[in-house]
């Protein structure tokens, strides 16, 4: 038995232990992050619900003052028409001011009417933006404590992440480079796993049957053995 090659073996068994760890808990971690991402989302969107509304309001705010404006206007012009009616000095002039008069008044009623239903509009619009702020702000408590608390969940699987990316470096290094590109390439073949153990003559990576000949160069360890169907290095576990 090469002990040399047994000691290599069993180490890479370990890295890819270490590696399969790694991968579950790169899995865990990203679950959780994507849970935030949603989280901060959905904040995001109640947050553009909320301006639209806001917009809206402003919007219907800036119509109130046009037609407040517009109204002291109209008044503006009955009043100097009316004015005006007390000088003229035909009849002829006296109608078309009359025409106007009327038409100026016709006009307010129509913008009084609209200045109306803008008042409405403003009203309901100012109480779902007063209700959707509230909402907000105890949305935006929910969501904070929820993702401290996802953050809370994931302190130690970052911590172990970490420590274990630390050993797989360490193995890495302290490993032949060809033994390395080897086990790299094997492992990117068979996602992730780049080693196998051999039971009953089966490979446990394709749980396909090895060759008797090749099961006993295995549990001897001379030379580095893979199996035939899906490469993977295998390795013998006295029971």
């Amino acid at each position: 038995m090469n002990q040399t090659l047994k000691q290599d073996i069993e180490t890479l068994v370990r890295l890819q232990k270490i590696e399969t760890e790694i991968f579950r808990l790169q899995s865990v971690i990203e679950k959780v992050e994507k849970e935030k991402i949603t989280l901060a989302s959905r904040l995001r969107e109640f947050e553009t619900a909320l301006n639209d509304e806001k917009q809206n309001l402003s919007e219907i705010q800036q119509k109130c003052t046009d037609a407040e404006n517009e109204i002291k206007v109209v008044d503006q012009r009955i009043i100097k028409s009316n004015e005006t009616l007390r000088m003229v000095k035909t009849n002829k002039e006296y109608q078309v001011l009359l025409r106007e008069v009327d038409d100026n008044k016709k006009r307010k009623d129509i913008l009084e009417s609209q200045l109306l239903d803008f008042y409405d509009l403003r009203e309901a619009s100012e109480v779902r933006v007063s209700e959707s702020e509230h909402q907000f702000v105890l949305l935006k408590e929910q969501i904070k404590a929820e993702q401290l608390e996802i953050d809370k969940k994931t302190v130690d699987d970052k911590e172990l992440l970490h420590d274990l990316l630390e050993q797989q470096k360490e193995i890495g290094q302290s490993l032949d480079p060809a033994l390395m590109t080897r086990f790299r390439k094997i492992s990117k073949m068979n996602r992730g796993q780049a080693v196998a153990q051999v039971r009953n003559e089966s490979c446990m990576g394709c749980f396909m049957n090895v060759p008797p000949q090749l099961c006993i160069e295995v549990q001897r360890a001379n030379q580095l053995i893979s199996c035939p169907q899906c490469s993977r290095i295998l390795y013998h576990v006295d029971e």
